[in-house]
């Protein structure tokens, strides 16, 4: 199932600082510009299910899967389109907002990048 899917419309100018610590922060298009300049905008719309440990999360064709999911998420996730990816491997948050993934490359991220979240089971 997929759980959420959007497409990036904009890049703050900030975000190649936080690539280069292994996160990346999406944010919908209703971001304020103190907050854009660090994320990665989308057009996304509805989270139809919290995030959990096992999903996947894609960025284009590169697939990631969840380790860990703070607290407050989900909340920020569904309400604000706000998701803070960190690619640390971590299976335990450091904040109650992160997600962690597998520490891996991050891929290019540019207008038009597909970010499409699916459940463990697909």
């Amino acid at each position: 199932m997929i759980k959420y899917q959007a497409t990036v419309t904009a890049i703050g100018s900030l975000v190649s600082e936080f690539i280069d610590h292994g996160i990346l922060v999406f944010f919908n298009q209703d971001a304020p510009p103190e907050l854009a300049d660090f994320s990665v905008l989308h057009d996304g719309k509805e989270l139809k299910a919290d995030l959990v440990p096992g999903d996947l999360i894609y960025i284009d064709a590169e697939s990631y899967r969840v380790l860990a999911v703070g607290d407050v998420a989900n909340k920020n996730f569904a309400s604000l389109g706000h998701l803070v990816m960190k690619f640390n491997g971590n299976d335990v948050v450091e904040m109650p907002g992160d997600v962690c993934v597998e520490e891996r490359p991050i891929p290019d991220i540019v207008v038009g990048t597909v970010l499409r979240i699916e459940d463990s089971v697909g």
